[in-house]
């Protein structure tokens, strides 16, 4: 027996007992998951985005940059009692490399994380998700830790450097992680959409966040706060999610997943990326652009209110995510073109920015690029998780490690990209090129129009372990007879594509239909790895 539990009076063994209980009825793990990889994604995108009103000003504090005086003139003043006042007036302080120093500080999360996650994917896909994502949190915690502490910019860029190498770790595995456990189209577009409204959230989020904390206690509270945060939910992973073994087929053997550079030659999986690269990139230009363009268009504007104008389109993203959720439940086969639309939409908000006058004004075509990010994001994950079912192995890491390589591109790249632009050419220039690549690349999402077509191609179907699969009933897959008024079906299973997918190992019974197998060996007519849903073989 162990302690009394106060105020609910109960045993705290009896209590273990019961949550264990709880715990392991699947729809309840499933809740647990959700949850925890939804905190994930808050505090890893948090903390992306909480250095954004923090860092500019806290560098040029402890003066770090190198700076002249430009512009200034002399003005004379005599006093009362003779003496002679001269005054510098009319110029301004030049900080010498700001926005180079600046744009590889804010770089360089996503240029590592671009690097670690074929590496993550690879390990996710071996070890399972759990101790991964364990491993991503614990190097968020210590990076964020440093990040609070560090006092000079070579300390602050290896701890966000450091925290691109846990964010590739935990955003990777808990993506998968969700695919995994939804198993059911719908069941795991809801989910994923769930996790992806925690994104937008903690991106939203982090600039007022840090900007009135920072404000009120200094640089380090905001930081650790997230830092601890970050230890808890990766204490939740170990205790509260039991790892199940998965990837093994009938015979216990490890199922392997598809490798990484072939799941970047399947067309419709590069054509996700791209569009999720598309999605991003208006956020990646315009966050480090648009606080400058307000100072010069709307100088009027407080400061605290140039970080809030990231709030109010929260709400749309939502809006977004809930909405897309019900159109692919009524319109399953139109992911597509929900995606096109939310793609054409996020690029005419952009063209339509550098016309405003107000914050008011502002807010607007923001909600409206947000809402479009909420339509690309919430109908092309799944759809990643669908390809993998249908084309490859159901093993996600490698898969979503892909689409985390896509965030990274846009936001490692971006501000780069983005300044340069704004230099050259000014703020409604980038607008102009954000509007003309998302127009021009949303065409090509109809190459996914008959993605869901693999759902139907044989009409048969198998299940084992909760999984579905789709088997072609064409002549060259097997022989069909009748027994007392029962179809059979004999597969031959003639290569290895059927092992990975542990559907076909067992006999699968169906209404009006007996599938069997007759060998198991390897024929000369099919080599190994062949997928005939595959059209790359």
């Amino acid at each position: 027996m162990g302690f009394n539990v106060p105020v609910i009076n109960r045993d705290s063994e009896l209590l273990k007992q019961e949550a264990k209980k709880w715990l392991e009825q699947q729809d309840n793990q499933k809740k647990c998951v959700l949850v925890i990889v939804s905190i994930a994604l808050l505090l890893d995108n948090m903390l992306y985005m909480v250095i954004v009103p923090i860092i500019p000003k806290y560098l040029r504090d402890i003066h770090n940059y190198e700076v002249s005086f430009e512009g200034y003139h002399n003005e004379t003043h005599r006093l009362a009692n003779g003496t002679y006042l001269v005054r510098e007036v009319g110029g301004r302080i030049e900080y010498h490399d700001e926005e180079l120093e600046l744009g590889w500080l804010f770089a360089s999360k996503a240029l590592l994380q671009i690097f670690v996650n074929p590496f993550s994917g690879y390990l996710i896909d071996r070890v399972g998700y759990e101790i991964p994502m364990i491993l991503g949190l614990c190097t968020m915690f210590f990076s964020t830790a440093i990040f609070a502490l560090g006092k000079s910019y070579g300390v602050l860029l290896f701890a966000r450097s450091l925290q691109g190498f846990g964010s590739a770790f935990a955003d990777t595995s808990g993506l998968a992680m969700i695919a995994d456990r939804f198993t059911e189209e719908n069941e795991r577009s809801a989910a994923l959409g769930i996790a992806l409204a925690f994104i937008s959230f903690g991106c939203l989020v982090a600039p007022p966040f840090g900007s009135v904390l920072y404000s009120i206690a200094g640089k380090p509270v905001p930081f650790l706060i997230l830092s601890f945060v970050c230890l808890a939910d990766a204490i939740a992973v170990f205790m509260v999610i039991n790892p199940h073994r998965r990837g093994t087929d009938a015979s216990g053997e490890k199922v392997q997943g598809t490798p990484m550079w072939r799941l970047f030659m399947d067309p419709f999986i590069a054509c996700c990326s791209g569009a999720l690269i598309m999605a991003n990139v208006s956020l990646a230009f315009l966050e480090p652009t648009i606080t400058t363009w307000m100072s010069e268009v709307m100088p009027d504007t407080p400061g605290w209110l140039v970080g809030v104008i990231w709030l109010p389109p929260f709400f749309p993203h939502v809006l977004g995510v809930y909405v897309t959720v019900k159109l692919l439940k009524r319109f399953p086969g139109q992911t597509w073109s929900i995606a096109m639309i939310g793609l054409a939409m996020e690029g005419i908000a952009c063209f339509t920015i550098p016309y405003t006058s107000s914050v008011l004004q502002l807010v607007l075509p923001l909600s409206f690029v947000c809402f479009g990010i909420a339509l690309i994001d919430t109908s092309l994950l799944p759809m990643l998780g669908h390809l993998v079912d249908t084309r490859h192995v159901s093993v996600y890491g490698s898969v979503y490690a892909i689409a985390d390589i896509s965030y990274s591109l846009a936001y490692a790249f971006g501000p780069i990209i983005a300044g340069w632009i704004v230099t050259n050419w000014g703020f409604t220039a980038l607008n102009i090129v954000i509007f003309v690549t998302n127009v021009c690349y949303a065409p090509v999402l109809i190459i996914l129009r008959n993605v869901h077509s693999y759902d139907a191609l044989g009409g048969a179907q198998a299940t084992q372990n909760g999984e579905m699969t789709q088997l072609n009933n064409s002549p060259g897959y097997g022989q069909v007879g009748k027994t007392n008024d029962t179809e059979t079906t004999t597969f031959n299973n003639a290569y290895q594509g059927w092992d990975d997918q542990q559907s076909y190992q067992n006999q699968a019974t169906i209404p009006n239909q007996a599938v069997s197998f007759q060998d198991s060996r390897p024929q000369a007519d099919f080599p190994a790895g062949y997928d005939p849903l595959n059209p790359q073989w």
